[in-house]
């Protein structure tokens, strides 16, 4: 997206809640942003192909709010395309994803600002995120905690360096998110963020803080969950691809996860029809390259499980 087609920046934060059939869980989502310490932001959803009364809730709540609410509607494409749309619309500096079934503490706009303008100023264009953890409904910590209260890093170091697991949650530059996009090839199909996250790593730092932001409520089944191996095969190949192409320097940290990539790796490309040959050729690097024929066999194994 180029500077002339953005929108202007006039608030620090666009809260972007993408959403399916959620009515029933939306208003907690507006309840939290309602309790809110720090005003200085809006409240974008896109309606990702909604049956349900989505619409006609959210336009209550814009004649009720007492901050900006906007509703963007799509035809039923999936997440990714209303990540990109999201993007394309945004008014606020740092984007905030805040899914249809969750909140965040009253705190949580006002502590992620307190954490981004901590960072000085002549330092922070290398810095694309601030990112907080999560508990659960009941209070409980979602996941592991950061070696430090205050970490700057990027995802791929957390991931296998430093081996932290579970929910986290926190905001992206705006500008930053426009540069890497999510793939669009994939119409209606689940497409893996960490695609996403692994291309701005490489390029720009997140500052990590152990602060509980975000309530992760986990009484509801995933959206993908449960689908089959195949149902999901073109968006699971993409994300293996990027980890063998983008993340094997970080092999020596977990050799046992990238051994699994390269089995996914095949195996969902034999689901989606994509044969070996092909699969060599979309594989940029040697190691990866080495790994993945390696594996091989145990990918079709996996493969032939998965189509009985």
């Amino acid at each position: 997206m180029s500077r002339d087609s953005a929108q202007p920046r006039l608030y620090a934060f666009t809260v972007f809640t993408p959403t399916f059939n959620r009515a029933d869980t939306l208003p907690r989502v507006y309840e939290s942003l309602k309790r809110q310490t720090y005003g200085d932001f809006e409240w974008l959803v896109v309606d990702d192909g909604s049956t349900d009364s989505t619409h006609d809730l959210v336009a209550s709540l814009q004649r009720e709010a007492g901050f900006p609410v906007r509703l963007l509607c799509q035809e039923h494409l999936g997440k990714h395309f209303a990540f990109n749309r999201a993007v394309r619309e945004a008014r606020g500096e740092l984007l905030l994803n805040l899914d249809s079934d969750d909140q965040c503490v009253p705190e949580a706009l006002q502590r992620l600002k307190h954490h981004w303008d901590s960072i000085p100023e002549d330092e922070r264009a290398r810095f694309s995120s601030v990112t907080g953890l999560c508990v659960d409904q009941e209070g409980r910590l979602v996941g592991d905690k950061f070696p430090r209260d205050v970490l700057d890093s990027d995802p791929l170091e957390i991931r296998y360096r430093y081996r932290v697991r579970g929910e986290k949650w926190g905001f992206t530059r705006t500008d930053v998110l426009a540069e890497f996009p999510f793939p669009e090839v994939l119409p209606g199909q689940y497409v893996p963020e960490g695609i996403v996250w692994s291309q701005i790593a490489r390029r720009y730092k997140t500052r990590y803080v152990n602060e509980p932001l975000r309530i992760y409520h986990v009484d509801r089944p995933s959206l993908v969950h449960g689908q089959g191996a195949g149902k999901h095969a073109a968006g699971g190949r993409l994300q293996h691809l990027s980890v063998l192409d983008d993340e094997l320097d970080y092999f020596r940290f977990a050799p046992a996860e990238f051994c699994r990539s390269a089995v996914h790796y095949a195996r969902f490309s034999f689901h989606t029809g994509i044969g070996l040959r092909q699969q060599w050729r979309d594989l940029k690097r040697l190691p990866a390259r080495f790994l993945w024929a390696m594996l091989l066999p145990a990918a079709w194994l996996v493969y032939l499980g998965d189509r009985k």
